[in-house]
């Protein structure tokens, strides 16, 4: 079932970004041609006034074609006959919808949850160092770790094992008045946990409080926010070569984790609820790197808009939208290409197992 729930899960997420589209072209009067469900071969299809909608064989993607998109159009309703601005909307509508879905899916998740660890320090354990003399106090509240803002409890941890080492720059939150910590040595400690495993800890406890509607709301908001600081942090990690492709995962990975997520949950609430965060997760993932400046991305072709816009705002010539169109073109075949490589690998790793 949880597979299941993550392919429709996928369909819907691709089904909410075209209608992005497809609704910000509808406002903006600019001709739609087909809308699309999945992609290959045509299995229904209805015209209702000036647009094809359809249902296709192959349940990957999707697409919002609209007039003259891709090609020059005589067509007054054209896309590229639009003014530049109500374009932009267009183009970005896709990503703004995946990014409101993320964000409501996050507040249901965190609505039913009555209790919250809030990255305010509860106290020390006795083997602690970090609560010497200019270190942490019991009632600071984390801030920043590194310069990277704590948005919620786990970024503390996430952060300086992201960051490594023992030193690190705190910002904290002390009796109304920010505290900063240059260099601040945060020194880990061998400790047995009751079941008799070893684990390396701070002796750090943070603090567990109720949570009002407006708290789990705002905590909701907090997570969302905080899943898109992961894009960035996962492209750093790609480019320094912290990370590489055996770390990259495609649908077919994430839906296999999603699986592991709901059999290792405690209730078929806790699995819906995991698998939900999944889902929020991955719709924000889509909203931000779509708009990465990627040829065959929506970002990629916000890009080109913006400088066709510049260039012919300057040079009072229209720029002719084939050398878009190759561009976007070769980036669709790369990205199409590392889509399959990850794929393959999701698959070659699950059947290892």
């Amino acid at each position: 079932m949880s597979v299941i729930f993550g392919i429709i899960l996928f369909s819907l997420l691709i089904l909410i970004h075209e209608l992005g589209h497809f609704a910000a072209a509808k406002l903006s009067g600019v001709q739609v041609n087909e809308f699309s469900m999945f992609m290959g071969p045509l299995l229904w299809s209805k015209q209702v006034g000036e647009t094809k909608y359809s249902l296709r064989l192959v349940p990957i993607g999707g697409y919002c074609a609209m007039e003259g998109e891709d090609e020059e159009s005589d067509n007054p309703r054209s896309f590229g006959r639009a003014a530049w601005w109500k374009r932009l909307i267009i183009l970005i509508a896709g990503a703004a919808m995946n990014f409101l879905v993320g964000v409501l899916l996050m507040a249901i998740v965190f609505l039913p949850v009555k209790r919250g660890v809030e990255p305010v320090i509860a106290g020390f354990e006795d083997f602690s160092t970090v609560n010497g003399a200019g270190g942490l106090r019991e009632g600071d509240r984390i801030l920043s770790v590194d310069g990277e803002r704590i948005y919620v409890q786990s970024d503390f941890s996430l952060i300086l094992n992201l960051n490594g080492g023992e030193t690190h720059d705190l910002t904290v939150l002390r009796d109304g008045q920010k505290i900063s910590l240059p260099g601040f040595r945060m020194e880990k400690h061998e400790v047995t946990d009751p079941d008799g495993t070893r684990a390396m800890r701070y002796g750090m406890n943070f603090s567990v409080s109720d949570l009002s509607v407006p708290q789990r709301l705002r905590t909701a908001w907090m997570q969302s926010i905080d899943s898109i600081r992961m894009v960035r942090l996962s492209l750093k990690m790609l480019i320094t070569g912290q990370a590489g492709l055996r770390d990259m995962s495609g649908p077919v990975g994430i839906v296999q984790q999603m699986s592991v997520v709901a059999e290792e949950s405690a209730s078929r609430l806790d699995a819906l609820l995991n698998m939900l965060y999944f889902g929020a997760f991955i719709a924000i993932n889509l909203a931000v790197m779509n708009l990465l400046p990627i040829p065959a991305l929506d970002g990629g072709r916000v890009v080109g808009l913006l400088l066709t816009t510049a260039i012919e705002a300057v040079t009072h010539k229209k720029v002719d939208p084939k050398y878009e169109g190759y561009i976007n073109g070769a980036g669709m075949v790369f990205l199409l290409g590392l889509m399959a490589i990850i794929m393959f690998k999701d698959i070659f790793v699950i059947l290892k197992r």
